[in-house]
């Protein structure tokens, strides 16, 4: 615990404060305010605390696992596999329930990574900007595909709303599966090191007695399981794993570790601070946080790839 990072929690502990009181009904005046303030404001603080927290971690993990720092789950396609996932159990189980939703959603999105992964051992990139962009080529079409899926079925305005990439929705017990996404993150500071290690490529990984396609393997298990997770509870969150990581790893390093609590408080206030956009710019609607995003995750984007291209 060290006074910067002191001053990030209390900063950050203040976003999540203003969070619970920021909104079209008062929950101070009002005479049901209390009531409310425990059926919608917490559990939608504690949603963004959870989905900022672990879409921020999965993209520093993946962003370690294939040496690249343009790439996190959104650019690499992971996202859109986890929609795939979703959108075949709603049509062959109309009636399942959310764990069986947020399973295939799962089960997708760890096939999908892994396709990743397998074509970057396999393909020799000579650019770091080529990998995200292939990625995202994955992505448009696994996601022209589900659209098609969902056009032939009728299930495109279903689609919609489940990847909105909005807080509004999050109520009393419909918030709860996000908490497995803390079980991701515990688990992510436990195996940090070996991350780390594995970062360093895979020859180096091996040759200090790692067993480097055992933590690949854990790491994108992690991914999957946060991603399809926050995806069917929330929705899709783009470029939060890129801008994060980035903005801790230019001030801090690459040591996954000290990064962790750093990467956690910056992805918590990130999402925090869109969502209250969203919610006053055009008081009484909302933007989805999901737009506000996009537009500051792609000028973060453009951003670094200028700055590796001056570098070069």
């Amino acid at each position: 615990m060290t006074w910067p990072l002191l001053l990030g929690l209390i900063g950050t502990a203040a976003l999540v404060v203003l969070s619970l009181f920021v909104g079209v009904y008062d929950v101070i005046g009002a005479e049901d305010g209390t009531e409310m303030f425990f059926i919608t404001r917490i559990p939608r603080t504690l949603a963004l605390v959870l989905a900022g927290a672990a879409m921020a971690m999965c993209g520093l993990v993946m962003q370690l696992l294939t040496q690249n720092r343009f790439v996190e789950p959104t650019t690499t396609g992971t996202t859109e596999w986890a929609g795939l996932g979703l959108l075949i159990i709603m049509i062959v189980m109309p009636e399942a329930s959310l764990a069986t939703k947020m399973t295939g959603a799962i089960i997708m999105a760890f096939i999908g990574t892994m396709v990743f992964f397998a074509f970057l051992r396999h393909v020799t990139l000579k650019s770091s900007v080529i990998v995200p962009i292939v990625g995202m080529m994955l992505a448009a079409v696994v996601g022209a595909f589900s659209s098609y899926i969902a056009l032939s079925t009728n299930m495109l305005q279903s689609m919609g709303i489940w990847f909105a990439g909005s807080f509004t929705s999050m109520l009393r017990g419909q918030y709860e599966p996000l908490w497995t996404v803390a079980v991701v993150i515990v688990v992510v500071f436990f195996v940090a090191d070996r991350f780390t290690v594995a970062g360093l490529g895979e020859e180096i990984a091996t040759n200090v007695g790692l067993n480097y396609r055992r933590v690949v393997l854990i790491g994108t298990g992690l991914i999957a399981v946060a991603t399809g997770v926050v995806t069917v509870v929330v929705g899709n969150l783009p470029f939060l794993g890129l801008i994060v990581p980035n903005i801790v790893s230019m001030t801090r390093g690459d040591d996954l570790r000290s990064n962790l609590p750093w990467v956690c408080l910056v992805g918590i206030a990130v999402v925090t601070v869109c969502d209250i956009i969203g919610r006053v710019v055009i008081m009484p609607f909302e933007v989805p946080v999901s737009l506000i995003l996009a537009v500051v995750g792609a000028v973060v984007f453009i951003i670094l790839l200028l700055r590796g291209r001056r570098r070069v």
